[in-house]
């Protein structure tokens, strides 16, 4: 039986693994992405972190036939270039990612967002297996989502379509200004729901700045911090506020949260629920919403998917 190799390449590390059709996940590697680097340098990792996989499977088990990648960074999936990137990854942008590995590997190589893949790995092996349409939105350093229909993620005309983050929200405000949000704008959803932005809005709030990060943050209001609950609150709401108007808009059979801040408990979710509810429209009020459930193997799997399934690549033709 072939097999798949499915790659994550994000901005701090890169996490791959060999996938049978089945979609059983038999072993994974990572490494630290050169993110300082340039793109030839993080190909020519990633080409070598396949190859020991390849050794690794060995050929009596049927070899390696094709490798997906989902990558940061907007991607276009039909010629597997990176199309922009943010300086996480320095000299990434204008790589020619499915080239340049297939090059290196003598494999075909399939290509996608890696937060697409990641909604791809749910909605074919995840919480959204059962679902005919998936919106996963993910809130943690950044936010970004896919909407998934029928298997495949709608990627959109110049493959931007995702960037649930960046558009506007009634919460990104202080002293009645917009918050600068990481695309270069303000008063986006990013600015005031994602991790950092939780932890800069407890400081605004005059927190404490020894909580050090969002985890400090959420930690700090489970001991009864008022300034930490109400920042917590805060970006909880504006998130569920955000995914209320994207289910009003893609009315998706089912919801799947993602992401560090969709796994801090109840603290998060019941004041994003609370707040997603009061947005949707009594026809969409019936849409379930639950948390993701591959956790960080998922984008590994939706990447894996592309090969197995190349339709799932193609752009947009509606």
């Amino acid at each position: 039986m072939n097999h798949v190799i499915g790659i994550d390449i994000g901005g701090t590390k890169t996490a791959a693994g060999v996938v049978s059709t089945s979609g059983e996940l038999l072993f994974t590697e990572e490494i630290p992405t050169l993110n300082r680097d340039g793109g030839r340098a993080i190909l020519d990792a990633t080409a070598a972190l396949v190859e020991r996989l390849r050794q690794r499977l060995g050929v009596a088990a049927g070899g390696v036939s094709a490798v997906g990648v989902g990558s940061a960074g907007v991607i276009d999936a039909e010629h597997g270039n990176v199309l922009a990137a943010t300086d996480a990854i320095a000299g990434w942008a204008g790589t020619p990612l499915a080239q340049g590995l297939a090059q290196r590997t003598g494999l075909p190589v399939s290509t996608v967002n890696d937060v697409h893949a990641h909604a791809l790995g749910e909605a074919w092996l995840g919480a959204g297996a059962a679902a005919s349409s998936m919106l996963m939105v993910a809130f943690g350093t950044g936010v970004g989502g896919s909407f998934v229909l029928n298997g495949r993620p709608q990627l959109g005309h110049r493959f931007a379509a995702g960037h649930v983050g960046h558009f506007a929200s009634p919460y990104a405000y202080a002293d009645n200004q917009p918050l600068p949000c990481s695309c270069g704008r303000a008063g986006h959803v990013e600015a005031i729901a994602s991790g950092p932005a939780i932890y800069s809005n407890y400081l605004r709030l005059g927190g404490d700045a020894a909580a050090i990060d969002t985890k400090g943050v959420f930690a700090r209001a489970a001991a009864g911090d008022q300034a930490a609950i109400t920042a917590v609150g805060v970006g909880a709401a504006a998130a569920g506020s955000a995914m209320g108007g994207l289910i009003n808009i893609l009315d998706p059979e089912l919801v799947v949260v993602s992401g560090g801040l969709a796994d801090a408990g109840d603290m998060w979710w019941k004041p994003m629920e609370r707040a997603m509810r009061a947005e949707l429209m009594d026809v969409t009020s019936s849409v379930s919403t639950v948390p993701a459930t591959l956790g960080s193997t998922a984008a590994i799997l939706g990447a894996a998917a592309l090969v197995l399934d190349p339709l799932s690549t193609r752009k947009d033709t509606a």
